[in-house]
């Protein structure tokens, strides 16, 4: 058949063709050596052998290689980690392993360590930043409530009385502030959100001349005669330059205001706050005519109150850094309590700075914004109505005592200042509070007296401030009467109570009876401030309210009435001020 040729042989344990057999090869067979290896097959030897044969037809024999695997041999110390690891238990052996990184693992390690560390200092510099940017003003304070501290002892019941008749009250004073217009709710709504100031069908019975709303329960904003001005738009300086003079104002009238916050101003103590003493505070004794009246609440809230009304707060003006201290100290001073916020320092005519206070924190809100102030002058409106006697409808000495006109004036204030704020209010503490006027009031509400119908004219002139903030129309008899009586007595010269409460009561009534007025007023005190030495800017007038507020409580008083031309629009607008 022809020449066969040679047939390919599987791979593995194979002997080529022409190799000699087992038997015949100089490497021991598996049977005599005892090598793991085995021998090549028989078969291939003979396929071999066949092939030679019949390809050169002569037998001839060659050297003969066998091929064969030898497995490597393991490194020593590999070797010796095996029979470390199979010694150990197969958890122990894993973790072991596991607890040496390879170079790979220990490089990520690094790179993530330093991308956190560059991430979080990055993250530092911007927090840093900006807390250091923050905005100006109490945004740091978030509330305000401390324990109870030390106060100083009260004074005896004598000690407080400020007002020429015995039973009249207390040393303070301060401003009637601004009213909302009529379209700005007194009830508890949402915060800041205008309401419908109707409530219903009014009582039509017979009109009482003293109650023009009538014998029902009162809605005193709804008719649209009702005053609308009040508030502090006349505070920002290019209004306040134009009221000054519109308002019948001056230059020299201007200038004492300024002189008289100079002097305020320098005599803040280093925690913020103000004393009625000066004679072993700030002052040392250098002015005269220190107060007796240890109210620290009082006197710094009093102090505060000519700033604001001068367009001066913790955001903007010559006086940030004082105001700013000042309303700090009187956040520190409060005390939490479930009925609201309490700044009295346990005084036995704690509600005096209670209003007082109430007051200067809801017109540095309104005036600001500052979201620090929101709360603290929410808290402090809630305690006044709290605070009111609930049978009467007025305020006193201290919570829940028959009220007396000159307290009730400065907590009618306070809410009012609130309302201004657009903070809550109960409605039904404002018809209280007329049930109490009601009370106390004479000549049909023209005349008014401390805590019976005895006029008198300090209390004749909250009683009618009050009267106007709560609604009465221009056109009402009993304010017409009231406003001649005021006209007829006039500015009083040692009485500066009297005179703040008054000069608001005949600006807010315009015409011929507030010029006259102002007339005198304002010369008075521009001709009696003090010029010399470290007295120059204040004032002082010998009289029961200034023998226990002291030349503090007088400088204020008298910085305010002169700031009476801007510090609140005229309540009744351009129906008396065309010109506005």
């Amino acid at each position: 058949m022809g020449e066969e040729k040679p047939r390919r042989q599987p791979e593995g344990d194979f002997q080529p063709a022409g190799f000699p057999s087992a038997e015949k090869a100089s490497l021991p067979s598996k049977e005599s050596s005892g090598s793991p290896w085995p021998a090549p097959s028989e078969k291939h030897v003979r396929s071999g052998q066949s092939g030679q044969s019949a390809g050169q037809g002569e037998s001839q024999e060659r050297p003969q290689w066998t091929a064969v695997r030898v497995p490597l041999v393991k490194p020593p110390a590999l070797a010796e980690s095996q029979q470390i690891q199979s010694m150990l238990p197969a958890e122990e052996g894993t973790a072991l392993r596991e607890a040496v990184p390879s170079k790979r693992e220990w490089r990520r390690g690094l790179v993530s360590f330093f991308a956190s560390a560059v991430v979080h200092a990055v993250l530092l510099v911007v927090f840093s930043l900006w807390i250091i940017h923050t905005p100006q003003g109490l945004s740091g304070i978030e509330l305000v409530a401390t324990a109870n501290l030390a106060v100083n002892a009260p004074l005896l019941e004598s000690d407080l009385i400020l007002e020429k008749r015995p039973e009249e009250q207390s040393f303070l004073t301060e401003q009637s502030f601004a009213l909302t217009p009529a379209t700005v709710s007194i009830l508890g709504d949402e915060e800041g959100n205008e309401q419908s100031t109707t409530t219903g069908a009014r009582n039509t019975g017979p009109l009482d001349p003293a109650r023009p709303w009538g014998n029902g329960e009162p809605d005193y904003l709804s008719h649209l005669d009702r005053p609308s001005g009040g508030g502090l738009e006349g505070r920002t300086p290019e209004m306040r330059a134009k009221l000054a003079i519109q308002g019948d104002g001056s230059a020299e009238s201007e200038e004492a205001v300024e002189r008289g916050l100079r002097w305020i101003a320098v005599h803040q103590e280093e925690d913020g706050s103000w004393r009625f003493d000066l004679k072993v505070h700030s002052c040392r004794g250098y002015c005269r005519n220190p107060g007796t009246e240890p109210s620290t609440t009082a006197a710094t809230a009093l102090a505060i109150l000519p700033f604001l009304g001068a367009g001066y707060t913790h955001h903007s003006g010559p006086y940030i850094d004082t105001v700013h201290r000042g309303l700090y100290y009187l956040l520190r001073r409060g005390r939490q309590t479930d009925k609201g916020l309490d700044f009295q320092e346990g005084m036995k005519n704690g509600m005096y700075a209670q209003g007082l206070v109430a007051i200067a924190l809801c017109e540095a809100f309104t005036m600001t914004k500052d979201p620090a102030l929101r709360q603290p002058a929410q808290e402090a409106v809630r305690f006044i109505e709290y605070a009111q006697d609930k049978a009467g409808g007025g305020w006193r000495y201290r919570p829940g005592e028959p009220g007396d006109t000159t307290v009730t004036g400065w907590q009618l204030m306070a809410l009012k200042s609130a309302e201004m704020a657009g903070l809550k209010v109960d409605r039904s503490v404002h018809y209280a509070a007329q049930r109490f006027l009601d009370s106390v009031a004479s000549d049909e509400g023209a005349l008014y007296g401390y805590q019976d119908r005895n006029p008198r004219h300090s209390t004749t002139a909250i009683g009618l401030l009050c009267r106007m903030y709560a609604g009465w129309p221009r056109q009402h008899p009993p304010l017409a009467r009231g406003i001649a009586h005021l006209a007829e007595w006039g500015p009083s010269e040692t009485d500066l109570y009297y005179d703040y409460y008054a000069t608001q009561v005949m600006r807010h009534w315009g015409g011929s009876d507030w010029k006259r007025w102002n007339d005198v007023m304002r010369e008075f005190l521009i001709k009696t401030q003090a010029n010399q030495g470290h007295e120059a800017g204040s004032w002082y007038f010998d009289d029961p309210h200034s023998r226990v507020g002291g030349r503090l409580y007088t400088t204020a008083m008298a910085v305010m009435i002169l700031e009476v031309y801007y510090r609140y629009m005229p309540l009744y607008g351009k129906d008396v001020f065309p010109g506005l």
